[in-house]
């Protein structure tokens, strides 16, 4: 299949571009690069790019794809938090453009990354695709509001299938620090600490963002009678934890670490218990298979092997939120986060792109 991929070069995406090329799949990937300068160890793949921002998508972008796999926009809730609005035009009215673009071109599939984020304070019990949404963050209700506008959409050859995420853990070349456990192991491995901020009573299912990769491939190839305008939730019904169980799992995976709970710290609003039987049920092509335990010892040896530092895991260059604002403190990005035109790094054609 010949495959554009947006926000390849994320945390997901450059896990997920060599796997669909493994795959055999011809891929074209679509990303502004906000974080070009943000890679973790291993250059991600070089592959032909569109370089802009996903709120400048015109036709002919999406023109001559088999399926578009969406992964572009601000992708936690601290960018969520930074201007809603923007948040609403990125996650949200960008999402239904590119898709109405990318029907009216003949795009066969549209799979979009969704999250588990969606359900929000859905309590204890485990809930499945049937559960009513509960967003508690503007990043979150942009995830429904774009399942929302995509629903209507299917239809006419035109197949939208929906990812729901858990909350992502593992290695990638874009590394994300803020996900739970890539953020506790980093704490270990950098202090000697597992520092919980909440008292870590709340739920979290989890999933490695290569079982997410995997995800995107079964489902784009997946029969469309199986997935037309189907919501999946992503991961293992086994790996839903309370944030204490985590941070004791890696714990015990890095030598000589503490458990440390804040201070007065406090229950996270946000708890659920996911079940995600149903995307095995019915393509029975997706088999995850990481475990947190094996997710915590694949980043602790990635971080001591490439050398993770203290000041480098607090720092700007690998916290997304902080990062965004020295770029915009820098005069390199503006207000509504597109590059300016002094550092802009092209302008939308298709590009062999290095990274910088």
């Amino acid at each position: 299949m010949h495959v554009l991929l947006t926000g390849h070069r994320g945390y997901i995406g450059t896990v997920l571009t060599p796997l669909l090329l493994d795959a055999g799949h011809s891929v074209v990937g679509l990303d502004s690069d906000l974080y070009r300068s943000a890679t973790f160890g291993e250059e991600p793949a070089v592959i032909p790019t569109i370089e802009k921002d996903v709120r400048d998508v015109t036709a002919r972008d999406v023109e001559g794809f088999d399926a578009v796999l969406h992964l572009a926009g601000l992708s936690n809730d601290p960018l969520g938090y930074l201007n809603p609005g923007l948040t609403h035009d990125i996650n949200t009215a960008a999402t239904i453009k590119l898709a109405k673009l990318a029907k009216q071109a003949g795009v066969g599939r549209f799979v979009f990354s969704s999250s588990c984020s969606t359900y929000g304070a859905a309590g204890e019990d485990y809930i499945d695709e049937a559960a009513a949404f509960n967003p508690v963050t503007p990043y979150g209700e942009s995830k429904c509001d774009s399942e929302a506008g995509l629903m209507p959409l299917a239809g006419d050859g035109f197949t939208p299938v929906f990812l729901r995420n858990a909350t992502a853990f593992g290695y990638s070349p874009r590394i994300r620090f803020d996900l739970v456990l890539n953020n506790l192991v980093a704490w270990a491995v950098t202090t000697g600490r597992v520092r919980l901020k909440s008292d870590g009573s709340p739920w979290r299912p989890i999933v490695h963002v290569e079982d997410i990769a995997s995800a995107f491939v079964a489902v784009m190839e997946a029969p469309a009678e199986v997935v037309f305008n189907k919501a999946y939730n992503v991961g293992m019904t086994s790996e839903n934890y309370r944030v204490r169980e985590i941070a004791q799992i890696v714990a015990d995976v890095v030598p000589g670490c503490e458990l440390e709970i804040a201070d007065g710290a406090g229950p996270d609003v946000r708890t659920y218990r996911v079940n995600c039987d149903l995307i095995q049920q019915e393509v029975p092509t997706y088999t995850p298979r990481w475990t947190a335990r094996m997710g915590a010892e694949q980043l602790y040896d990635a971080y001591t092997r490439i050398g993770l530092t203290l000041d480098e895991f607090e720092g700007a260059r690998y916290r997304r939120i902080t990062h965004i604002e020295t770029l915009m403190a820098a005069g390199k990005l503006g207000t509504d986060l597109r590059w300016m035109a002094a550092t802009a790094s092209g302008d939308g054609s298709l590009v062999q792109h290095e990274q910088v």
